[in-house]
């Protein structure tokens, strides 16, 4: 009888596990699906390999190796409290931890920024005694991680892999991603006036250090390198080698940090991106069907794949860039699916004392869709009136 109890427990155990793994990695599975497909099309061969831009991922993996180091170090927290400490109200609080999302956002991506300033939100709010304001904060966090994280070619995933992919130079980089992070970030800036303003004191919040100075040096030298790789003013597999071995040597405790599964799902994606396009017919349809609607086409499929997977998956069949670029980075807004950054804060806001995950995705839902609104009908009018360029 005790060996059938344990057998069932361990069944069920078995089952929280599987069912957990698919929650949280539905895109990987997806991407899998797809590119597992695609082979019965196109039969594997050593021309796999050429799909896979090994730039995208050694750089993806090198950021992600820093920025661990940098959160080892207590970087974030320190700024953080620094700032916290000269708030008065709750107006001027939100400002500095929604500012702090959209601006690290540009150099640590949009994921890291919410990893590291989500949680620090619901401590200060709740130490604060003001808990309350959790849902709108952190609603808007997420959106100012979003759009601020399009600033930079090493600001979030896709910003990464177009800006390779397509080899842009930084100034057409930067003429494309500049409008939607000035007219984002005048609008998500302009929502905290919703905020009702409350004084607040802040005072209690304990003065966190950086744990090792030597080691901040280290790994803002690496970060430095990283970005001269994204540039191309050294060369990436040299960088990508150096930095690699080097946090090796100084903590390779940071290798478990890094988010594999993201590598993977690239690595999926490249492998149906490269088979769609030994696919003539494939090529056609799909052609036709987003070419001049870059931007909206991105949009609409990353309502429901998210921007990353959308990017890799439409740049096969369009040479428009600034399209693509500006599409993935406004379609991160709308549905919790639609950037994945989105549902790192949701999880960490549910794991909260008294969440209300239910009110919180009613809030995230109408803001996000709300100003997802104001900026396609703003671009399309840019681009009607050749404010911008969307070619």
């Amino acid at each position: 009888m005790e060996s059938k109890i344990i057998e069932k427990v361990n069944k069920v155990n078995l089952l929280n596990v599987f069912t957990q793994f698919i929650k949280s990695q539905v895109v990987l599975l997806c991407a899998s699906l797809v590119a597992l497909i695609s082979c019965f099309f196109v039969h594997p061969s050593l021309n796999y390999l050429k799909y896979i831009d090994t730039k995208v991922i050694l750089l993806l993996l090198c950021l992600m190796l820093v920025i661990s180091g940098f959160i080892k170090l207590n970087l974030f927290s320190a700024a953080a409290v620094w700032l916290l400490k000269r708030t008065k109200n709750t107006r001027e609080l939100a400002l500095v931890l929604i500012a702090l999302c959209f601006f690290s956002s540009m150099l640590i991506t949009n994921d890291v920024a919410l990893i590291a300033f989500v949680p620090f939100t619901l401590s200060v709010l709740f130490l604060s005694g003001k808990e309350k304001f959790a849902i709108g904060i952190i609603t808007l966090q997420t959106v100012a991680a979003n759009i601020g994280s399009t600033m930079t070619p090493v600001g979030n995933p896709q910003n990464l892999y177009l800006y390779s992919f397509y080899n842009i130079v930084p100034a057409d980089f930067f003429t494309a991603t500049l409008p939607v992070v000035v007219i984002g970030g005048l609008l998500v800036f302009t929502c905290i006036f919703a905020i009702k303003n409350e004084p607040i004191d802040v005072t209690g919040l304990e003065i966190v250090k950086i744990s090792n100075t030597k080691e901040l040096v280290l790994y803002s030298a690496l970060f430095l390198l990283t970005l001269l790789s994204v540039f191309n003013i050294v060369n990436y597999v040299i960088a990508s080698v150096l930095l690699m071995v080097i946090v090796f040597i100084a903590d390779k405790r940071l290798y478990k940090q890094a988010d594999y599964s993201l590598l993977l799902t690239f690595i999926c994606f490249f492998i149906f991106v490269g088979n769609a396009r030994n696919m003539p017919g494939v090529i056609n349809i799909l052609g036709k069907l987003i070419s001049g609607r870059e931007m909206l086409i991105t949009i609409l499929i990353s309502q429901f794949i998210s921007n990353v997977p959308a990017a890799v998956m439409l740049s096969g069949f369009t040479n428009n860039y600034s399209g693509l670029l500006v599409g993935a980075n406004i379609g991160g807004m709308g549905t919790l699916v639609a950037s994945l950054a989105s549902l790192i804060s949701f999880r960490i806001y549910c794991k909260s004392n008294g969440s209300k995950p239910g009110k919180y995705l009613l809030v995230f839902t109408i803001v996000n869709f709300a100003l997802l609104a104001i900026m396609v009908i703003l671009f399309i009018l840019f681009k009607q009136f050749k404010v911008i360029s969307l070619e």
